[in-house]
């Protein structure tokens, strides 16, 4: 007897009750030679989910290796079933067994959702490497009850590492998981949350960025340009008195005004600009 349940991309998978038996290697040969002569329709399906059912155990087994790295046993599993269903759409009874091919596929997709996806601060594979090594070496340090946290030497020592790698591999340990920003850093009711200790962005930097940006296109315009943009946002004259001021109509000062905000900002933000107009 089999459960079903929703996968995520929509497929059901058949999956065995917890009381049914199935072996970590079963005989499914026939079943994927037959798979591989059916079209896309509800028999492939069927026989797609049988499969499935079957070595859902192994791709179980697979993701258990992974379970002290921080992540749920139940996403890990996911995660796994995941990469047994492309290992089952990839897979050609042709080139031998099946668990050959099904095992690389179901680890990799496992180890790529823990590079992808769980990383809070992206680093380096390098680094991943590191943090693995180091990882491993302080369970490896520490079997004994009641061995003590292993230091920086004696990890290095352990792993053949430098302890400038032992110390890059352990706070790429650390950035493997975030701290909420509602995080209270001291204890008590009036303790600061770490939100409360960063900084946030000032509007006015905004300002500065696109000054210094219009810069060199306003000293390309003609003095009488420069001269009304002057006068129209530093020192507030309307468009009327702009006129009076220079002998032309304020429809004049208008289409200057409006023309050489358009020069300015094509200029600025690299565009091609005509300046016979």
């Amino acid at each position: 007897m089999t459960a079903c349940r929703p996968y995520d991309n929509g497929t059901r998978i058949s999956e065995p009750a917890p009381q049914s038996l199935h072996e970590d290697r079963p005989e499914s040969a026939i079943l994927f030679v037959r798979l591989a002569d059916l079209q896309d329709g509800p028999e492939r399906d069927h026989v797609r989910n049988e499969l499935v059912a079957l070595w859902l155990p192994m791709a179980h087994r697979l993701a258990g290796r992974f379970h002290d790295r921080g992540e749920a046993m139940e996403d890990l599993r996911q995660v796994a079933a995941l990469g047994l269903l492309k290992a089952i759409d990839r897979f050609d009874p042709d080139r031998g067994a099946f668990e050959s091919y099904a095992i690389p596929t179901i680890t990799g997709e496992i180890k790529r959702h823990f590079r992808d996806r769980m990383w809070a601060v992206r680093v380096p594979r390098r680094v991943q490497d590191l943090r693995n090594k180091v990882r491993v070496a302080r369970r490896e340090l520490t079997e004994r009850p009641g061995s003590p946290e292993p230091s920086t030497a004696e990890i290095a020592a352990h792993t053949g590492l430098t302890e400038d790698e032992v110390s890059a591999g352990i706070e790429a340990l650390e950035s493997f998981s975030t701290l909420s920003l509602d995080a209270e850093l001291i204890a008590g009711d009036d303790g600061y949350s770490l939100g409360d200790t960063l900084s946030i962005t000032d509007s006015s930097f905004d300002t500065v960025v696109d000054r210094e940006a219009v810069k060199k296109a306003l000293r390309r315009l003609p003095e009488r340009e420069r001269t009304v943009l002057y006068l129209r946002f530093f020192e507030d004259m309307t468009q009327n008195r702009i006129g009076e001021k220079l002998g032309i109509s304020q429809m004049h000062v208008s289409r200057l005004i409006t023309r050489s905000c358009q020069r300015v900002r094509k200029e600025a933000l690299g565009q091609p600009v005509n300046h016979a107009a």
